[in-house]
Protein backbone atom coordinates (compact mmCIF):
# COMPACT_ATOMS: atom_id res chain seq x y z
CA UNK A 1 0.00 0.00 0.00
CA UNK A 2 1.09 3.79 -0.30
CA UNK A 3 0.99 4.42 3.01
CA UNK A 4 3.40 1.91 3.92
CA UNK A 5 6.42 3.52 1.39
CA UNK A 6 8.29 5.58 3.32
CA UNK A 7 9.47 8.29 1.43
CA UNK A 8 12.43 11.01 2.77
CA UNK A 9 13.91 13.80 2.05
CA UNK A 10 17.75 14.09 0.97
CA UNK A 11 20.33 16.90 1.85
CA UNK A 12 22.46 18.01 -1.60
CA UNK A 13 20.16 18.50 -3.95
CA UNK A 14 18.44 21.75 -5.27
CA UNK A 15 17.30 23.65 -7.98
CA UNK A 16 17.89 27.11 -9.34
CA UNK A 17 16.83 29.42 -11.59
CA UNK A 18 19.25 30.73 -13.88
CA UNK A 19 19.94 34.07 -15.43
CA UNK A 20 22.15 32.83 -18.80
CA UNK A 21 22.87 33.59 -22.08
CA UNK A 22 20.98 31.21 -24.54
CA UNK A 23 22.14 29.60 -28.21
CA UNK A 24 20.53 32.67 -29.54
CA UNK A 25 22.50 35.12 -27.83
CA UNK A 26 20.03 36.34 -25.43
CA UNK A 27 19.56 36.75 -21.90
CA UNK A 28 17.09 34.24 -20.64
CA UNK A 29 15.89 32.41 -17.60
CA UNK A 30 16.16 28.53 -16.99
CA UNK A 31 15.50 26.46 -14.12
CA UNK A 32 17.79 23.60 -13.14
CA UNK A 33 17.68 20.63 -10.97
CA UNK A 34 21.08 19.95 -9.30
CA UNK A 35 22.73 17.17 -7.82
CA UNK A 36 25.76 18.37 -5.34
CA UNK A 37 26.61 14.89 -3.68
CA UNK A 38 28.59 12.01 -5.04
CA UNK A 39 25.67 9.88 -5.75
CA UNK A 40 24.23 9.22 -8.72
CA UNK A 41 20.54 10.34 -8.75
CA UNK A 42 18.26 8.62 -11.40
CA UNK A 43 14.26 7.98 -12.53
CA UNK A 44 13.76 12.11 -11.79
CA UNK A 45 10.97 13.41 -12.17
CA UNK A 46 9.87 16.92 -11.39
CA UNK A 47 6.40 18.42 -11.56
CA UNK A 48 6.23 22.49 -11.77
CA UNK A 49 3.36 25.03 -11.38
CA UNK A 50 2.69 28.82 -10.69
CA UNK A 51 -0.22 30.58 -8.92
CA UNK A 52 -0.57 33.54 -7.07
CA UNK A 53 -1.97 37.13 -7.86
CA UNK A 54 -0.50 38.64 -11.43
CA UNK A 55 -1.42 41.75 -12.51
CA UNK A 56 -3.99 42.13 -10.00
CA UNK A 57 -5.72 38.58 -10.87
CA UNK A 58 -5.36 35.22 -9.60
CA UNK A 59 -3.48 33.03 -11.93
CA UNK A 60 -2.25 29.86 -12.09
CA UNK A 61 0.18 27.91 -14.94
CA UNK A 62 -0.41 24.78 -16.11
CA UNK A 63 1.46 22.01 -13.98
CA UNK A 64 4.05 20.76 -16.07
CA UNK A 65 5.91 17.59 -15.46
CA UNK A 66 9.56 16.63 -17.06
CA UNK A 67 11.13 13.49 -16.74
CA UNK A 68 15.06 14.17 -16.14
CA UNK A 69 16.20 10.07 -16.41
CA UNK A 70 19.42 10.82 -14.28
CA UNK A 71 21.44 13.71 -12.78
CA UNK A 72 25.24 12.24 -12.16
CA UNK A 73 27.03 12.93 -8.99
CA UNK A 74 27.89 16.72 -8.89
CA UNK A 75 25.86 17.41 -12.12
CA UNK A 76 22.70 19.47 -13.05
CA UNK A 77 20.01 19.19 -15.79
CA UNK A 78 17.97 21.85 -16.87
CA UNK A 79 14.45 21.52 -16.23
CA UNK A 80 12.63 24.41 -18.16
CA UNK A 81 12.79 27.80 -19.25
CA UNK A 82 10.77 30.45 -17.47
CA UNK A 83 9.46 34.08 -18.24
CA UNK A 84 10.53 36.61 -15.94
CA UNK A 85 7.04 37.57 -15.72
CA UNK A 86 6.29 34.57 -13.75
CA UNK A 87 8.94 35.48 -10.35
CA UNK A 88 5.80 38.01 -9.09
CA UNK A 89 4.00 34.59 -8.13
CA UNK A 90 4.68 31.48 -6.49
CA UNK A 91 6.49 29.04 -8.47
CA UNK A 92 6.35 25.66 -6.89
CA UNK A 93 9.30 22.37 -7.83
CA UNK A 94 8.01 19.40 -6.70
CA UNK A 95 11.10 16.48 -7.37
CA UNK A 96 11.26 12.90 -6.98
CA UNK A 97 14.28 10.37 -7.39
CA UNK A 98 16.01 7.35 -6.47
CA UNK A 99 19.76 7.15 -5.31
CA UNK A 100 20.85 3.59 -4.71
CA UNK A 101 17.68 1.98 -4.79
CA UNK A 102 15.62 4.11 -2.58
CA UNK A 103 13.26 7.14 -3.30
CA UNK A 104 13.42 10.73 -1.95
CA UNK A 105 11.44 13.65 -2.66
CA UNK A 106 11.64 17.21 -2.15
CA UNK A 107 9.19 20.70 -2.50
CA UNK A 108 11.09 23.55 -3.67
CA UNK A 109 9.27 27.13 -3.58
CA UNK A 110 10.33 30.11 -4.86
CA UNK A 111 8.87 33.17 -3.20
CA UNK A 112 7.27 36.10 -5.58
CA UNK A 113 9.56 38.63 -5.83
CA UNK A 114 9.48 42.20 -7.86
CA UNK A 115 12.85 42.78 -8.01
CA UNK A 116 15.00 39.19 -8.94
CA UNK A 117 18.07 40.91 -9.87
CA UNK A 118 19.02 41.93 -5.93
CA UNK A 119 19.11 38.47 -5.04
CA UNK A 120 21.29 36.72 -7.41
CA UNK A 121 24.08 34.99 -6.51
CA UNK A 122 26.48 32.60 -8.15
CA UNK A 123 25.02 29.17 -8.56
CA UNK A 124 28.22 26.85 -8.15
CA UNK A 125 28.61 23.79 -10.77
CA UNK A 126 26.76 26.16 -12.98
CA UNK A 127 28.92 29.13 -12.46
CA UNK A 128 26.38 31.78 -13.30
CA UNK A 129 24.26 34.02 -11.62
CA UNK A 130 20.42 32.93 -10.11
CA UNK A 131 18.48 32.13 -6.97
CA UNK A 132 19.35 28.77 -5.28
CA UNK A 133 16.87 26.77 -3.08
CA UNK A 134 18.90 24.02 -1.11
Amino acid sequence: MLKDIKVESFEGVAVAVVHELSDEMEMVWNVYAINYTQQLMYGVLVSSKGYGTLNGEEKTTSALRHFLDEIPALSYVKIEPIQPELFSITNEYWMSYYIENKIYERKYIFEPTSNIEDKLETVSLLNKPGILLL
